[in-house]
Formats: structure tokens, C-alpha cells, sequence
């Protein structure tokens, strides 16, 4: 079993699923802490703060943790805007306020008055004028942004629309493909490991969902750590060319080097 110093680790699916507690993956979170770990959770969700992550795994999932080690899209989105954006600091967000403080955090500007980007993420609220803004910005000649491309998020309700589906909707309209951030693309991974200092060599991505978390960790050169306890299952993974690096039912079948 390879040694890992970091583990970044997907949130539903893999540390709960919605409301509902993975004991395991609590007790996994513990043992990794106990072992001077690195544990960043990595999302693709752009809606909330890290505050509000954090929170949310201390009140009710039992897992001690803070901003510092949450990721989330908005957040990658945001530096990696702050890496190539020079003096170009004006964008036109459609998301929440995860997305809109991540960006004004990074000293971005928002508007919707010729902006350099147009940011385009989950967004509860949209609404079709908001839309037609970004479409006629991009159009007209904003770069196009999209946090991530999950097509359906699941809820109480079931699958409703994810980022992705509104992300497709600007595609479509404006005819251009926008330069994805998160999970599978390789964007927050990079992100992620610039914020830890650690290098692709000694990180495992851990998640349940092969298409994002396992993709997302080929797609940077690490390792990956699939966990049974969310949406893919056993034999679709084995369909898939490049297998995971390691599999597990529940994390509590994980050792920790």
C-alpha cells in the first residue's frame, strides 16, 4: 500500500449522502487526522462558503474540520481567474454567493457592464434575463467560464439540474465552449495542490463517483481511492478503461500508511 500525505476527498457520496451520515467516512476522517494528514475536501459545489461546509460537517456529519480544509469550485474558479486574469478583473457571475464571494475575495470586479469573463455555476435563482445577459456578453466577446459540468444534482426531490445543464444552455446559445474548473477537468486539482503544497505524487483523491472524483484524479497524474458508498457502482467501474487505483466498499476497509 503506498504512503499518501494528502487526501482530497469528495463530500456526497463519499463523506455523507445529503442529510444522511457515512459513519465510516467519519471515523476515516478521525484516523486520518490522528495520523498528521492532509484532508482537503475538494467539491464541485459553487453555491456554498467553506464556512458553511465546514459547519455543516461539524454539526451534523460529526467531522471536526475548517474553511482551511475545504475546496470548493467557486474557490478554484477564483484563483485560477487570479492566475491568468493580469489586470482583466471584471466578470459577470450567474451563481450564488459561494461563487460571487470567492470572486470578490480575489478582487474581481462584478458587473455586467463589459466584463472580462462571464462565470457561469449553479445558480437556484436564475432566471432567463440572466441568462440572455451572459449569452450576449460571451457573444460579444467575454470569455466564457464554467465552474463544473455535473448535469443533475441529487436532492430530497430527486436528480434536479446541476451547474452543467445551465453551463450547456449558454454553450448552445453563444456556440463556445467554455474553459471548465472542476472535477473531472484537471483545473482543480492543480488548484488544490498549489493551495496545499503538496506534489500530485503524494495525494489520493478519494470519492464515489467515477466520472468526476476518479476522472478528475487521471486527469492530473494521482492516485484515486473509490468508495462503494455513493453513485458508482462495482460493475460499472468495471467496464471502464483505466481502472481506479484502489477500490473500497466503505472507508473503514482503508489503511492508512
Amino acid at each position: 500500500m503506498k504512503k499518501y500525505q494528502g487526501y482530497f476527498i469528495d463530500l456526497d457520496g463519499t463523506t455523507y449522502k445529503g442529510t444522511k451520515r457515512i459513519p465510516a467516512a467519519a471515523r476515516f476522517i478521525k484516523r486520518l487526522q490522528a495520523a498528521n494528514k492532509t484532508v482537503l475536501f475538494v467539491t464541485n459545489n459553487s453555491t456554498r462558503t467553506p464556512e458553511f461546509v465546514a459547519a455543516n460537517l461539524r454539526d451534523n456529519h460529526d467531522i471536526d474540520v475548517t474553511a482551511a480544509n475545504v475546496y470548493t469550485t467557486a474557490l478554484a474558479t477564483a484563483d485560477y481567474l487570479d492566475r491568468v486574469a493580469g489586470d482583466r478583473r471584471q466578470a459577470y457571475v450567474v451563481g450564488e454567493s459561494g461563487l460571487r464571494d470567492a470572486l470578490k475575495q480575489r478582487h474581481f470586479i462584478l458587473t455586467d457592464h463589459q466584463p472580462d469573463y462571464v462565470v457561469v455555476g449553479l445558480d437556484s435563482q436564475v432566471t432567463y434575463a440572466k441568462l440572455e445577459t451572459a449569452v450576449l456578453l460571451i457573444r460579444a466577446g467575454a470569455t466564457f467560464i464554467g465552474t463544473n459540468a455535473d448535469s443533475n444534482l441529487p436532492n430530497e426531490r430527486g436528480m434536479v439540474p446541476g451547474a452543467g445543464s445551465l453551463i450547456k444552455l449558454v454553450e448552445y446559445a453563444t456556440q463556445q465552449k467554455p474553459v471548465m474548473i472542476g472535477k473531472p477537468e484537471a483545473t482543480i486539482m492543480q488548484m488544490a495542490l498549489q493551495k496545499t503544497g503538496l506534489s500530485q505524487e503524494e495525494v489520493v483523491m478519494v470519492g464515489d463517483n467515477y466520472n468526476t472524483d476518479i476522472r478528475a484524479a487521471i486527469n492530473t497524474g494521482m492516485d484515486s481511492l473509490l468508495v462503494y458508498t455513493g453513485l458508482s457502482t462495482p460493475e460499472q467501474v468495471a467496464k471502464m478503461t483505466i481502472q481506479p487505483t484502489h477500490t473500497v466498499k466503505n472507508l473503514d476497509e482503508w489503511t492508512i500508511e
